[in-house]
């Protein structure tokens, strides 16, 4: 045979091989089938409620004055309860609620106090605050986290 010619039957065996391997690697990243033969899906295993979002807009507060301290200051917050489709109801019942508990717990702060907080402390206060609320009435909780959409200290 030719030099050319053994050149390539060699390129062409290497592209067999090469399309052999993709082929079997693919073969063994397949989940595997199910005991009633279907492919079960990974997600499947452990199924994630969708989220939903319910907004808790214009919680706006007075602050504390320090002592001597003249000028007003205030909070303005905009809060976003992540809650799935079968709370969202209860969850959107309960915002008179939780605007009361929201500004009673920020109306405590002083300008400087509140200057030192960051958003995720802010969250982390709400957070604790409406756990509270709820254990004390004994009820269940309809949403998982509060999260800070928007928050203004003036």
């Amino acid at each position: 045979m030719k030099k050319t010619t053994k050149l390539i039957v060699a390129f062409v065996v290497i592209g067999i091989l090469g399309a052999a391997g993709a082929g079997a690697a693919l073969y063994f990243k397949q989940p595997l089938p199910a005991k009633d033969g279907k492919h079960a899906p990974e997600a499947a295993a452990h199924p994630k409620k969708p989220a939903r979002y319910v907004s808790l807009d214009k919680v706006i507060v007075m602050l504390r004055r320090a002592p001597g301290e003249t000028q007003a200051h205030y909070i303005s917050t905009d809060l976003v309860l992540s809650t799935t489709l079968e709370q969202e109801k209860k969850a959107k019942d309960d915002l008179p609620m939780l605007r009361s508990v929201a500004v009673r717990a920020l109306s405590a702060y002083t300008m400087s106090a509140a200057q030192d907080l960051t958003v995720e402390q802010y969250a982390e206060q709400l957070n604790s605050t409406f756990a509270a609320t709820y254990d004390k009435d004994k009820l269940e909780k309809p949403f998982s986290e509060v999260m800070i959409g928007k928050l203004i200290i003036e």
